[in-house]
């Protein structure tokens, strides 16, 4: 039995299931009202047309969407001793890292966290060297932010790898992805033991696009406003995701877009039943609105 997720297929198989049973659809749009048509009659649930409706919105994104930015990825500088290599690589509980050498622009390799746990067997007496970390190194994949998701699923299927780096139009590091990251695109998020919900990840500001920015729905509204300077408030939420749903009236599907204070708001992950990630354009804000060192800072009447 073939277990690998073939995505082209499997939508392919449900096209032609409502095909034979149901009008055939016209265009996209039409085919998503069938399948929550479907669920509303019970014929699919609702983590079913979550991944149907994930699974058409990978074509409409691209890498530098969904990617890690160049300032949040955990990188392994290649003249770091073994030693060191060990205690970050457990600290961190990544899987892969970026090697590096001398800055982030330069990354020369990747390495597995598994492909270390040879070293921890050496003999304490054996010199640990930078040829050692070398001979572990795998090549890095380069791939650039235009790319779809969908072609970049392919391209992790069938180069059985899990890890690419991202270079923008002039060959500069921009960032990382990883299949994960692709993958909860569709099935949402995939959290392990090692995953922590730190908010210094809870708003991250989107490369080589001004003032806009990847927020996750877990954002307390606390701190929305304070990086943000708006003064939303409510009784009956507590987080940027509940306020935009309550604002709504309903939980809203992927793609679907609101304005709230002159901010806009794009749902960009999200199941039957919650919110996970909207991206936010801030440009109607303020035409004096400025972003300095991770914080918005507005200055208004010519007060900061």
């Amino acid at each position: 039995m073939n277990d690998d997720p073939n995505p082209g297929r499997f939508i392919e198989l449900v096209k032609r299931f409502f095909n034979r049973f149901f009008k055939k659809p016209d265009n996209r749009e039409e085919f998503i009202e069938q399948i929550h048509e479907a669920e509303e009659h019970s014929v699919l649930n609702a983590d079913a047309v979550s991944m149907m409706e994930g699974i058409l919105q990978i074509s409409d994104l691209a890498v530098r969407d969904i990617m890690v930015p160049r300032a949040r990825m955990d990188c392994i500088e290649v003249e770091t001793s073994i030693d060191d290599i060990l205690d970050f690589v457990t600290e961190i509980a990544h899987s892969r890292f970026p090697v590096i050498k001398g800055k982030k622009d330069n990354v020369i390799g990747i390495i597995l966290a598994k492909d270390l746990l040879s070293i921890l067997h050496r003999d304490e007496d054996i010199h640990r060297d930078e040829e050692s970390i070398r001979g572990l190194m795998r090549p890095a994949v380069l791939v650039p932010e235009s790319k779809k998701l969908n072609a970049m699923l392919r391209d992790f299927r069938i180069k059985r790898n899990h890890m690419a780096i991202v270079v923008d139009e002039y060959g500069g590091i921009s960032g990382l992805i990883t299949i994960e990251d692709v993958l909860e695109q569709i099935v949402g998020d995939i959290e392990d033991e090692h995953d922590t919900d730190e908010e210094k990840d809870n708003i991250l500001e989107i490369p080589a696009q001004l003032n806009r920015f990847r927020v996750r729905a877990g954002t307390s509204l606390d701190q929305f406003n304070n990086f943000f300077s708006t003064k939303f408030n409510s009784d009956a939420v507590e987080t940027i995701g509940g306020y935009v749903t309550d604002h709504l009236g309903h939980v809203p599907r992927r793609g679907e877009k609101t304005e709230i204070d002159n901010i806009a708001f794009e749902i960009q992950r999200a199941d039957a039943r919650r919110v996970y990630q909207l991206v936010i354009d801030i440009e109607k804000f303020s035409p004096a609105r400025e972003i300095k060192d991770n914080k918005a800072i507005t200055y208004l009447n010519g007060e900061s």
